[in-house]
């Protein structure tokens, strides 16, 4: 690196489902201060899940302003760049003027699967083409619904925008897309790397709604605005960068590339990846998405209700995040309660909106405690079965875990006899946060790829091997899960096809 970039810092802003974070880095990498800002996910009816991008701006103008006064404080320059990620999927309906049309529609939002037969019209070539499982969340089916049941919001919309690119878009003026956030929707060919113009066409969507894709994560979407600049108290005109889909976002900040390598991370979902070298599917209900890098892709299984769930549970019995992970302590008993996390349906490995919560087996014996434990320990199940669809990491390698949802100690271990794999804590916090500011430095010139995935990648660290005696009564204990989640869905043992 060359000798001016001594005190370059970077600005990485990490749009999610229910925060938006603001990390400051400097020019390696390594997080000066953060600042996190949170908001209400929408749910007028049952299944549904929306935000209004109003907010998103307001409280990210805050964040940014929060963090940069910290880093000022400490003596750090500002920044001279952007990046950006974001959460995937959903759909943000602007007029050309940027301004939302309705509220933005999310991953978690399940009304699609009302109209997702539609998908089954396409020919088999095209199915290939998209390289994933149906599923209700995505931009694809998300439009779908909305061209059948909200027709006036499309009549009035220029874009249909992801959710990080309506972002960038107003800090820049500039509307652009690139290939992990585009190949997520549904909407894209996924070995041929280009929006699939054709199955928009065939599904009855217009191909103009759509950003132009750009060819990288890291590629300049343009310079920051005036009127931007000065909403978030940033130097003017400064680089930003394209950005990516968060998970994506992350690998890229925890320099995640090595094949077979297994990542999880756990916000208000659960995603499992492995970054792989050709566009071959998975295993049941796993996806196969871009990376942020110029070329590669990645596997991905994912539960739905990790951190969703587990929040829905602290909310209704009243507990504090403390003290929700640390009954994750309590020692294991065969006649414990089973919680079905599966409040928002579920992706891998069964592809099923339907799916639904529980606790099942209560008795009067069972207290408030009993529950939190449950709760966790049926997130961790549902993990359990996302990571068995993908494929397990090697004997000695361990899972890597990064992500907010996965620092409790009790809570690791929990996880760790569960999976029955040894879990592996990155050194870096903020994943996605990192992995945005750096692609804000890939922009500006000042990092390339070989840096981000060499000397720049974050080490790991052992936190935590599976106890053989609490792995076989996990396993134990999960094989009777399963059997309540086929009950529940009442069909065979609970495992899609």
């Amino acid at each position: 690196m060359s000798t001016d970039m001594t005190h370059t810092t970077l600005l990485g802003v990490d749009l999610g489902t229910s925060s938006v974070k603001a990390v400051i880095t400097d020019a390696d990498g390594r997080i000066l201060c953060q600042a996190t800002r949170e908001y209400e996910v929408e749910s007028a009816n049952a299944g549904w899940a929306e935000s209004d991008p109003r907010v998103w701006w307001r409280e990210t103008l805050g964040c940014v302003r929060e963090a940069v006064a910290k880093a000022a404080a400490a003596g750090a320059a500002s920044p001279s760049a952007v990046g950006l990620s974001g959460q995937m999927h959903g759909v943000v309906l602007v007029d050309a003027d940027l301004e939302p049309v309705r509220p933005a529609i999310l991953w978690a939002d399940l009304r699609a699967s009302d109209v997702m037969r539609e998908y089954e019209r396409l020919d088999r070539e095209a199915r290939a083409r998209l390289a994933n499982p149906i599923l209700p969340g995505l931009a694809g089916p998300i439009l779908l619904w909305l061209s059948r049941f909200d027709g006036a919001a499309l009549a009035a919309a220029r874009w249909a925008l992801q959710p990080k690119d309506w972002l960038r878009a107003r800090m820049t003026g500039v509307v652009l897309t690139e290939p992990s956030d585009a190949s997520a929707t549904l909407l894209y060919d996924v070995p041929g790397d280009r929006w699939d113009t054709e199955v928009m066409v065939a599904l009855g969507l217009d191909p103009a709604w759509f950003a132009p894709l750009g060819s990288w994560a890291g590629e300049p979407a343009g310079r920051l605005t005036s009127a931007a600049s000065e909403a978030f108290g940033l130097t003017p005109d400064i680089a930003v960068a394209i950005g990516a889909g968060d998970t994506a976002a992350a690998m890229f900040g925890t320099g995640l590339r090595e094949p077979r390598r297994l990542q999880l991370t756990l916000g208000s979902g659960g995603q499992i990846v492995s970054a792989v070298n050709e566009p071959v599917r998975g295993g049941p209900g796993t996806t196969l998405f871009r990376t942020a890098a110029q070329h590669g892709w990645y596997r991905m299984a994912a539960t739905t209700n990790a951190g969703l769930a587990l929040d829905w549970v602290r909310g209704v019995l009243g507990a504090s995040w403390e003290e929700l992970y640390g009954a994750a302590a309590l020692p294991d008993r065969d006649t414990d309660p089973f919680f079905l996390p599966h409040l928002t349906g579920e992706r891998t490995p069964w592809v099923d909106p339907t799916m639904r919560g529980a606790w099942v087996g209560l008795t009067l014996a069972h207290d408030r405690t009993t529950l939190l434990h449950a709760a966790l320990e049926g997130v961790a199940f549902a993990v359990r079965t996302a990571m068995d669809a993908l494929g397990r990491p090697g004997p000695s390698s361990g899972v890597r875990i990064a992500g907010g949802g996965s620092t409790h100690p009790a809570w690791r271990q929990l996880l760790a006899d569960v999976l029955g794999t040894p879990l592996d804590a990155l050194v870096a916090t903020a994943a996605s946060g990192r992995g945005a500011a750096l692609l804000g430095g890939c922009a500006l010139g000042l990092i390339d790829e070989a840096t981000v995935f060499g000397p720049l990648a974050p080490p790991t660290r052992r936190v935590c091997d599976p106890l053989p005696d609490r792995t076989e009564h996990a396993t134990a204990r999960y094989e009777r899960w399963l059997e309540h989640v086929a009950a529940s869905r009442g069909v065979g043992d609970g495992i899609a096809p």
